[in-house]
């Protein structure tokens, strides 16, 4: 059995029970007002990324450049990892190796391949497009469920979810819908970003496979295992001559948006939005994903990319469509 089926397999057979009911890790009780403020922090960095990477993109390929940033988050990672769990805590301790191995790949390699190539196709406005479909992913997630527990969606989840799409379309066509049929070309880019941010809700809804391990561990040890996947990509895509291989003027280019995008939005924001998940449950914490969109959409702003009346509408509409299907959940998950 190849590792695609093993997965399949354990994902149908096992998601049901081993999913809790609102997300990858168990509440912490106690400190709202911390994990609220870790959110609100992490979302602000997350927002922060794109636009950052706008400038990055002119200089250097999306594949080196996810290479080089997880490199230094790694490095963070397994500093801060071993002065909180010991030295031994870098041991798979009963979790699978080979599954680790996979979600790293797909939630790390995946989601800065997919995302910032989209981003990067996607020209000077790619920041805008990414960042909607990042606050898409709660929406995305509940496919996701639907389909591992072969449940479709109630019909108002699932309205929501045409709701939010409706806004991203409007984002991406800057309010003339018709562009969807005139302009087929931005098809590629946009479903490259959807696909990333899809392998993001992938690896997140896995945590629950390493029940033993914390949500640092979780991180730490899938990103480690994955990181051999990313470089390996990159060095293939730049040895056969897909992607040109970056000068010693770029990578200095690069440095000030490597330093951010490693440590900062890399390491830091990913802790810190762990850490808030774990205290307010990611029910109450993905709601603080409609921070992203509005952080990119100011910063691009400040830096000339302004958006267009129709993007605000659209991004406005896809934020609602998020509270109102949190809001429609915690109703359904009260009733006896």
């Amino acid at each position: 059995m190849n590792i695609g089926s093993s997965v399949m397999k354990i994902t149908r057979e096992n998601a049901a029970q081993a999913l809790p009911a609102q997300g990858s890790f168990p509440p912490v009780a106690g400190g709202y007002f911390k994990g609220m403020l870790a959110c609100v922090v992490a979302t602000l960095l997350f927002g922060t990324m794109f636009p950052v990477m706008t400038h990055a993109l002119t200089h250097i390929d999306p594949f080196s450049f996810t290479a080089l940033r997880y490199l230094i988050g790694g490095v963070c990672f397994v500093i801060l990892l071993r002065l909180r769990e010991g030295p031994g805590s870098l041991s798979l301790e009963g979790g699978s190796g080979w599954l680790a191995w996979l979600l790293g790949s797909v939630g790390f390699c995946g989601f800065g391949s997919f995302v910032f190539l989209g981003q990067k196709l996607a020209g000077p406005e790619g920041a805008l497009t990414a960042s909607i479909m990042m606050a898409t992913q709660p929406m995305i997630g509940l496919l996701v469920n639907s389909a591992i527990k072969r449940v479709a969606p109630p019909l108002p989840a699932f309205l929501f979810i045409l709701m939010s799409f409706a806004g991203i379309a409007l984002v991406v066509t800057k309010g003339d819908i018709a562009a969807l049929l005139s302009q087929p070309q931005n098809y590629s880019a946009n479903a490259l970003i959807v696909v990333g941010a899809a392998c993001w809700v992938v690896y997140t809804f896995s945590g629950a496979y390493f029940p033993r391990w914390s949500a640092l561990k979780y991180t730490t040890m899938t990103l480690l295992l994955g990181l051999p996947t990313i470089v390996g990509l990159a060095l293939a895509l730049l040895a056969i001559g897909a992607v040109p291989v970056p000068s010693r003027g770029d990578l200095i280019a690069i440095l000030p948006d490597l330093l951010y995008m490693g440590p900062i939005a890399g390491f830091a924001a990913v802790l810190l939005w762990m850490t808030g998940n774990k205290i307010l449950t990611p029910l109450n914490g993905v709601l603080f994903v409609d921070i992203v969109p509005i952080t990119t959409f100011t910063v691009s702003a400040l830096t000339g990319v302004v958006p267009s009346a129709g993007q605000l509408i659209g991004a406005a509409l896809s934020g609602t469509a998020l509270i109102l299907n949190n809001l429609y959940l915690r109703r359904r998950a009260a009733r006896p």
